[in-house]
């Protein structure tokens, strides 16, 4: 086939190392129009936090393309030693490289199993590839299928179903809480990383107002401009938690910022006694007593609790791995029989060609010399005995051709035909 795929991810090199590997546009458009260039090869440059990868391909043989060779290669893109680079590369041939792209494209072979950003990671790559006329006949229907693929598996699996992060199960939960979200107000305790990642995820859902409330107001002010939010002192923290709907805290207190007593006096009977609050408390700490949760509208999620659902999320998505690599084992298995299809079939149609041509001229020469001593009858046995040489002459070099392609390994027996039979490129 001609493919390869070489790269390092996070489970074969250090942040570190991926970080001075990483692919900005301009060093992408650089790397490709020199691989084009200088080996004469189709390519995509595929970065993303968790992986850097270039997918090759060649009309010839593009076993040279070994991890070494690339690994000069990114010593020249990104001014890294190649001997730090090498140890860390991986590579794949052939049916192995579309496989592997396949589970890439699919969420298979992320950090998060299932991960759906990949998926648009691997087009964007492409694209970038292919506007740069970095691509050809190869990998534009390489990439292509990869997307097909990855569609596939998330629609027939439930590989991606269920948010896995703690921040992303919380989102969940105000789901299931709350129909609306555009008149909610939300509350951010603290400026904790955990909290942050939450918010995030809040934000997308755009929500009337955030409140942001700190013990330190220079850190509440910068919070705030971060999200958009609205800066209430933290003496004000209790009129806060009245005019919540949904609270984030992660503050880094010793002891409880809200204790029983303090929410019963004067938050639980808010303005609204029907009006639900959900608390995400994510300190360790715990920021809020958890006394303080009822189960009916006062409710509190806890990281432990997050983590647990985040935790039995993925054990849900692991459940469907085999189904989802049966999926790609069957594309990649029609892939590599489609592309040697086509290989072969310019193959077959030239030997066909040039062994027609020897069987016309050397069936003419005989029937030339023979030319009165035969009748019609007699011509037409000749040729027909020409042609069924011919057919099991064939035979064998094309039930041969056809049989290493449906194993995915025909290249090497096709370049021999075209030698032994001189037939071109």
């Amino acid at each position: 086939m001609n493919l390869r795929a070489i790269g390092c991810n996070v489970e074969s090199a250090t942040v570190e190392l991926r970080e001075k590997l990483a692919f900005d546009a301009i060093k992408t458009q650089k790397a490709l129009a020199e691989l084009n260039a200088r080996f004469d090869a189709e390519a995509v440059v595929l970065g993303t936090c968790n992986r850097v990868e270039i997918y090759v391909a060649r009309q010839e043989t593009v076993a040279a393309l070994h991890a070494p060779l690339m690994a000069e290669f990114l010593s020249e893109i990104h001014g890294v030693p190649a001997d730090v680079i090498a140890p860390h590369l991986y590579e794949h041939a052939d049916a192995e490289a579309v496989r592997h792209l396949f589970r890439v494209a699919s969420g298979l072979d992320s950090v998060v199993l299932g991960e759906t950003q990949i998926a648009g990671q691997v087009k964007d790559a492409y694209e970038a590839a292919h506007e740069a006329t970095a691509t050809g006949s190869r990998l534009n229907i390489l990439f292509p299928t990869a997307l097909k693929v990855s569609r596939r598996v998330r629609t027939e699996t439930g590989i991606s179903q269920g948010r896995v992060s703690v921040s992303s199960a919380a989102v969940d939960y105000v789901h299931q809480v709350f129909s609306t979200f555009t008149d909610k107000t939300v509350l951010v305790i603290g400026a904790g990383k955990m909290g942050r990642l939450t918010l995030n995820h809040l934000m997308e859902l755009k929500p009337a107002r955030i409140l942001v409330t700190n013990r330190s107001p220079e850190k509440a002010i910068a919070s705030a401009q971060t999200c958009g939010g609205q800066v209430v002192p933290w003496d004000n923290l209790d009129d806060a938690l009245v005019q919540a709907d949904i609270v984030l805290s992660s503050t880094g207190a010793p002891d409880h910022v809200v204790k029983r007593r303090q929410f019963d006096e004067k938050v639980r009977g808010r303005r609204a006694t029907d009006r639900p609050l959900l608390i995400f408390d994510m300190a360790v700490p715990r920021d809020f007593d958890p006394r303080i949760h009822d189960g009916d509208t006062v409710t509190i999620f806890n990281i432990d609790d997050l983590s647990r659902v985040a935790d039995e999320r993925m054990a849900e998505r692991r459940r469907h791995i085999p189904a989802a690599e049966a999926i790609i084992e069957a594309e990649v298995k029609k892939f590599v029989s489609d592309w040697n299809r086509r290989a072969n079939g310019p193959v077959i149609g030239q030997l066909t060609a040039e062994v027609d041509k020897l069987r016309d001229a050397t069936c003419g020469r005989l029937l030339t010399k023979l030319n009165g001593k035969l009748t019609d009858a007699d011509k037409a046995e000749i040729e027909q005995a020409f042609r069924l040489f011919q057919s099991r002459l064939l035979h064998g070099p094309i039930a041969a051709l056809q049989e290493a392609s449906q194993e995915g390994h025909s290249g090497g027996l096709r370049e021999a035909l075209m030698k032994l039979f001189g037939l071109k490129g």
